[in-house]
């Protein structure tokens, strides 16, 4: 993990991650959104779906039902089929921010998703530790889903 310059390592999170998917960009788009929206789930499969107003400005965010939920940042930057960028505090419900990108290149006959995490705040030692494995397993589900899309 490298820092951001002036603060200390501990508040700092920099995670890259690259994943190679056989599918087209606009397959993986789809898969992307749908993985980051409500087709989301943990690992040992349970839902964890997301709302994603896939437009600049527009909130993504867990809705638990009743006005109640957890807000996780706001569409930066998209350019579909092929650039997302969202910002906020993400599951950190204390002072942080985030800003993430998830970028699709077509590479060969397929494409790469390139992947960037960076944020800086009060950061909890489980954040800095389980996000870069949480995040992989989400790039991981990306590729499985385009590859499912087929």
């Amino acid at each position: 993990m490298s820092t951001m310059t002036g603060l200390p390592a501990e508040m700092t999170l920099s995670i890259e991650r690259e994943i190679a998917i056989d599918a087209s960009m606009e397959i993986a788009w789809e898969a992307l959104l749908a993985q980051i929206g409500e087709a989301n789930e943990m690992p040992d499969g349970t839902p964890f779906p997301f709302t994603l107003e896939a437009r600049p400005g527009g909130r993504w965010y867990r809705d638990l039902g009743d006005d109640n939920g957890h807000l996780w940042g706001f569409v930066q930057v998209i350019k579909r089929p092929y650039l997302l960028e969202i910002t906020g505090p993400l599951c950190m419900s204390y002072p942080a921010v985030s800003h993430l990108q998830w970028r699709i290149v077509e590479q060969g006959g397929g494409v790469v998703l390139k992947f960037r995490h960076h944020g800086f705040g009060a950061l909890t030692r489980e954040h800095r530790e389980g996000m870069p494995e949480g995040w992989q397993f989400w790039a991981e589900q990306v590729r499985d889903r385009a590859m499912r899309l087929k």
